[in-house]
């Protein structure tokens, strides 16, 4: 994971999921990217064990520290953020040596690298607006000239970053596209404006392909397009209702099938916008609205998967 270090306990989804392996009696090895190695074709690691408290002063404890064998752990959980970077894809090169002897990672390091945030909706055409990618100016001219007010966003971002709101009648919109692209180089992806997300941008966690029945609507401050809670979005809780709940139904048999266990995808309106596989949040936020135990439910998948009846 990142540094435990810098995180947010009142939001971490990783930090639940620690309170929640603690609460089981698993010991827990904390490692950052610095701390793995590839020995032959064996992936090592530096490895801390760690305690943690739900407390917002002192909420971690290293015990302890070892080198050892990752494929000496039963189960790995990759919660390193964005963004999906070449360092990121050399990591999971290494996850995939320690799958091959017989080891849960969670989520898969394949289906990482294969599910690209942004890129990995258009798998599913029925559940998402109108959408373009493209790195050419004129295309991304056309697309809003068709749709006349839409979304501009880079790929490999996360929380908001460089997501624009442009259209047809916007002075900017060259020098946007020309930001985007880096002057035609990189990839840029599109979408129709969706004037629902003044109701929220819907973040619906799903475990092992099924959804948690409660989301966070995450709703844009006044004058702002994005509801990211990083960019000061507000966090509210609701239930899911029947689109939710099929476009869940769309998407969660592909996620399990490709050992995504857990993943949070973005829904506003009646439209799916983003698939997140790396590092999904809002585990601590819907928990404490409703009561439940999100990363509890996970940590019950995992335990099957490694110890199968």
């Amino acid at each position: 994971m990142d540094p435990i270090t810098g995180i947010n306990i009142r939001k971490d989804s990783s930090f639940a999921m620690l309170l929640a392996a603690q609460a089981r009696h698993w010991e827990i090895h904390y490692m950052e990217v610095n701390d793995l190695f590839l020995a032959g074709n064996e992936p090592h690691a530096r490895m801390q064990q760690l305690a943690v408290m739900d407390d917002y002063q002192h909420w971690f404890e290293f015990t302890g520290e070892t080198t050892g064998l990752l494929a000496d752990l039963d189960v790995i959980l990759m919660r390193k953020d964005p963004p999906v970077d070449l360092e990121y894809i050399y990591v999971t090169y290494l996850l995939d040596h320690v799958q091959q002897c017989g080891r849960l990672v969670v989520n898969n390091p394949e289906s990482l690298r294969n599910a690209n945030e942004k890129l990995f909706i258009t798998h599913f055409p029925q559940c998402i607006p109108p959408t373009l990618v493209t790195r050419e100016a004129g295309t991304i001219r056309s697309f809003a000239d068709e749709h006349e007010d839409i979304i501009l966003k880079p790929l490999d971002s996360m929380g908001g970053t460089s997501v624009f709101r442009t259209g047809n009648n916007d002075p900017n919109i060259n020098v946007i596209i020309e930001t985007l692209t880096s002057n035609g180089q990189c990839f840029v992806m599109g979408q129709k404006y969706i004037p629902e997300i003044t109701r929220g941008d819907k973040r619906i966690l799903l475990i092992d392909g099924r959804p948690v029945p409660y989301a966070l609507a995450r709703i844009p401050q006044q004058g702002e397009t994005r509801g990211n809670l990083a960019r000061g979005g507000t966090g509210k809780g609701i239930e899911l209702d029947a689109r939710d709940q099929w476009i869940c139904d769309q998407v969660g048999p592909v996620l399990r099938r490709m050992g995504l266990l857990f993943v949070g995808i973005d829904v506003i309106g009646s439209y799916l916008t983003e698939i997140n596989v790396t590092s999904p949040t809002c585990i601590r936020e819907l928990d404490a609205i409703y009561g439940l135990d999100i990363a509890g439910e996970l940590m019950d998948v995992i335990e099957k998967r490694v110890n199968p009846v």
